[in-house]
C-alpha cells in the first residue's frame, strides 16, 4: 500500500494577521470562516473529501485514539491518532512541538502524532506505536517521518526541565546557541524511535522558531497552526 504524508506552511490562505494566512487551527482564535475555508483548500489540494480527515483535541499527553472514518468529531483529549482504514486523513497541528508521521506500507496502518515536551517526556510515541502494533502493524516495517518543529539551538528551557525530560528520553538535552540549556526533541525522539525498533527514520530539519514560512509559538504569540498528514491512498 502507498502511504501519503503532507506538511503544509503558512502561506496562501485565508487567515489574517497574526494567523496569516493557511491558519488550520480552530483553537487559537482565529476567524472560524476563514480556518474552514483554509481546511477546505486543504481538503481540495490534497483530493480528499472533508470528511475524511480525522482530527484531534491535543492535550500534551499520551493518549491513542484508532479511528476509522466514521468519527464527526475530533478525538477527546487524544494526541495521536491511528487508523488502518485507506484514505482516512490523520492531522496533527504543531507551531513548534513535533508532528511525528508513522505509518507500516505492509499492514496499511498510519498514526498521526503530537509530540511536544510533555508528550515526549510520558511516551507518547512509543504509545502510539504500540497501538499501530494492537491492529497489524510491526515497528520494523514502520517508516518515520520528524516534521518541522523548533530545533534544540532556540529551544531554551530551565536546567531542571532538561535534566528530566533527558532521564526520562536520553538524547534530548542539548545546548542553545546561547550556551545555554535546552531540548532537542526531535533527536530524542529519532533514538525512541531507533530503540523501538522502527528502521527508516527520515527528518525533516526546518526549525519553526527560524523559518517564517512556518508557525512559531515561541517567535509569535498569538499564531496559527500547521498541519502534518497522513493517509493510506485508496
Amino acid at each position: 500500500m502507498r502511504i501519503r504524508r503532507v506538511v503544509t506552511t503558512r502561506a496562501g490562505g485565508e487567515s489574517r494577521p497574526p494567523f496569516d494566512s493557511f491558519n488550520l487551527g480552530g483553537h487559537v482564535g482565529d476567524d472560524p470562516a476563514a480556518v474552514a475555508a483554509n481546511r477546505r483548500r486543504m481538503a481540495a489540494e490534497l483530493g480528499l473529501r472533508e470528511d475524511r480527515f480525522a482530527w484531534m483535541e491535543q492535550v500534551h499527553g499520551r493518549t491513542v485514539t484508532i479511528v476509522d472514518g466514521t468519527e464527526r468529531r475530533p478525538a477527546e483529549a487524544t494526541d495521536a491518532l491511528v487508523t488502518a482504514r485507506p484514505g482516512v486523513a490523520l492531522v496533527v497541528l504543531v507551531a513548534d512541538c513535533v508532528p511525528v508521521l508513522l505509518g507500516d506500507p505492509e499492514a496499511g496502518v498510519v498514526a498521526a502524532v503530537h509530540a511536544g515536551r510533555v508528550g515526549v517526556r510520558v511516551g507518547v510515541v512509543p504509545a502510539a506505536l504500540e497501538a499501530m502494533r494492537s491492529v497489524g502493524a510491526q515497528p520494523h516495517r514502520v517508516d518515520a517521518l520528524l516534521g518541522p518543529a523548533i530545533c534544540g539551538q532556540c529551544y531554551e528551557v530551565p536546567r531542571d526541565m532538561a535534566d528530566d525530560v533527558e532521564a526520562h528520553v536520553p538524547g534530548t538535552a542539548c545546548r542553545t546557541h546561547k550556551g545555554t540549556p535546552g531540548l532537542d526533541l526531535r533527536a530524542g525522539l529519532w533514538r525512541q524511535l531507533a530503540d523501538s525498533g522502527v528502521g527508516r527514520i527520515g527528518t525533516d530539519p526546518r526549525c519553526t522558531a527560524e523559518d517564517e514560512n512556518l508557525f512559531s509559538h515561541r517567535r509569535q504569540r498569538p499564531t496559527g497552526r500547521l498541519a502534518a498528514v497522513t493517509w493510506i491512498e485508496v
